[in-house]
């Protein structure tokens, strides 16, 4: 059931609309009505319906105004015009807003009930557009899987769970067979990052190069290829006795026939086996790092096992750490933080991660956390925590629990420090929003969108920041310091309804009446009536 709300200035006319309508019937549900396009806009900032179905001449506020303001605050929100005007001119400014209906006045119950079900037709697709797949979409599902999986460091934390959700999903996508079990039978996968030069040295790998490796890999085992940025990336799934006997094969089969067939030289880097599809940008990282000892005069092959030893504590899960460091200090609680760090020394003792590894990580994390503060705070909140590093001068000590007793309160204090700025950072922007409006509230331009700019923030974040701080909306706390000031010159001054209205910032004096009327619930001058005569 979709949500609607129904603006038009013809009080009969609206409320007729919403009697007799089954909207039930037709899907959608009335969840609040205006009698113009403020009060509308108002509207949809508190309910966010699903519609809003609105006259394209109001007052205070036209149709098309109405459907500009509400592109920034709801743009997901459809729009349908009721418009007494078959005017094409409204009809073109309202193609722009991407306006999902534009009816015509008068209509009959059952003209305006057909065509709302067909505006319920098209916001259905559109929310089906999020999962509805074409025929080349299928095609390409399967990558779409994988490739975040190879790319994406923030995949979250590995374990027993999420891999096998991600083998049952690899199941139902057709990459692993149901019977891909444990043991020497189980899955395993290897990562191949190709690239193509010709002999000037200039990168020609593109689609055609994903495709021309497709065709070789396939005789051997099965995978996914694809191209991005400047490269092929290949996945190769097989039992760990099948890579062993087919990997060099292929490998090798792929730098022959790019030099033989294409005329091009290639680099072709290779990860390790892993056995975990949760470990497959680990296994990308390592791919790509071994293609990293190519030279353009020296194409070939590396494989990273051939290059460089495994280590007890691989950079990949570093990465991992950093990442989820990063993560906690930035909106994690303070033990949760401590939590995670204390499980991470935790877990390379428990490996047998010998005290340089623990030192490496250490610096790692360090630097990350440095980087963060820097980027969060300023200069002088990096000094203040390096004043305060509880390593003295002497970053590494021979006792682990030592070392690691004294980054766990350089990364709390870290945490205070972060914590601290944001809260500030926030309580200044918004203090500052609040400043602007209480000494600018005269100006009629005056708008949360022109405040944003000003501060240079963006106005959703103002728009909860203000919220979250005064529990009102931008709209709600100028209004109301708009008539607040109006009720203090009408009750203390002579000055007329009019000049009133514009130092209030209303250009429209029956608007301020409008508004006014609605906030103390009575008119201005019967406000100045009632307190005089009291």
């Amino acid at each position: 059931m979709y949500t609607i709300v129904i603006a038009d200035d013809e009080a009969e006319l609206r409320q007729a609309l919403i009697r007799r309508i089954d909207w039930e019937d037709v899907g959608f549900r009335v969840v609040g009505e205006a009698e113009n396009g403020v009060e509308a806009l108002e509207l949809v900032e508190k309910l966010e319906p699903d519609l809003l179905l609105t006259d394209v001449r109001m007052p205070f506020m036209s149709g098309i105004d109405l459907a500009r303001e509400v592109r920034e605050i709801r743009p997901t929100m459809q729009i349908a015009f009721l418009s007494g005007f078959d005017d094409f001119t409204y009809a073109q400014q309202a193609i722009q807003y991407n306006i999902i209906s534009y009816m015509l006045k008068p209509i009959s119950s059952a003209e305006l009930t057909e065509e709302l079900r067909k505006i319920k037709k098209k916001i259905d697709e559109k929310f089906e557009e999020f999962t509805r797949k074409t025929d080349e979409q299928e095609q390409q599902s399967l990558t779409g899987f994988l490739m975040p999986l190879l790319l994406d460091p923030f995949q979250g934390s590995p374990g027993k769970e999420r891999e096998q959700a991600l083998r049952e999903e690899a199941v139902q996508r057709g990459f692993l067979s149901k019977n891909s079990g444990g043991g020497d039978k189980q899955t395993r996968y290897v990562v191949i990052v190709a690239s193509l030069w010709d002999s000037q040295g200039e990168n020609r790998t593109g689609e055609d190069s994903a495709n021309a490796i497709h065709r070789i890999l396939r005789k051997y085992v099965r995978h996914v290829s694809f191209y991005t940025d400047g490269r092929v990336i290949s996945l190769l799934t097989a039992t760990h006795a099948g890579l062993e006997k087919y990997l060099h094969i292929a490998v090798e089969d792929i730098s022959q026939s790019v030099k033989r067939i294409m005329n091009l030289s290639s680099s072709i880097g290779v990860s390790r086996i892993v056995a975990e599809i949760g470990r497959l940008h680990e296994a990308y990282i390592e791919a790509m790092d071994a293609i990293g000892y190519s030279k353009r005069n020296d194409m070939g092959v590396y494989f990273i096992a051939d290059i460089e030893r495994a280590g007890t504590f691989d950079q990949e899960r570093v990465q991992t750490a950093v990442n989820e460091i990063e993560g906690l200090l930035r909106s994690g609680t303070k033990e949760e933080l401590e939590e995670s760090l204390k499980g991470l020394f935790s877990q390379m003792k428990g490996e047998g991660a010998p005290p340089v590894t623990i030192q490496l990580v250490t610096v790692q994390l360090m630097a990350a956390v440095f980087r963060l503060v820097y980027a969060v705070a300023d200069s002088d909140a990096v000094q203040s925590l390096q004043d305060s590093l509880p390593f003295q001068g002497q970053l590494f000590y021979e006792d682990p629990q030592e070392m690691q007793e004294r980054f766990l309160s350089f990364c709390l204090a870290a945490w205070d420090l972060v914590s601290e700025h944001r809260k500030k950072s926030g309580s200044v922007i918004c203090d500052k929003a609040l400043e602007i409006i209480e000494n600018r509230f005269m100006d009629p331009e005056l708008s949360l969108n022109a405040i944003s700019g000003e501060i240079a923030v963006s106005p959703n974040y103002l728009s909860a920041l203000i919220k979250r701080s005064t529990g009102n909306t931008f709209i709600d706390l100028l209004t109301g310091k708009r008539m607040e000031t109006a009720k203090k010159l009408l009750l203390g001054t002579s000055m007329k309804i009019r000049e009133i209205s514009e130092k209030c910032g209303y250009n429209d004096q029956h608007y301020f009446s409008y508004c006014f009327k609605k906030y103390a619930g009575l008119s201005p001058n019967a406000c100045r009536r009632q307190y005089e005569e009291g």
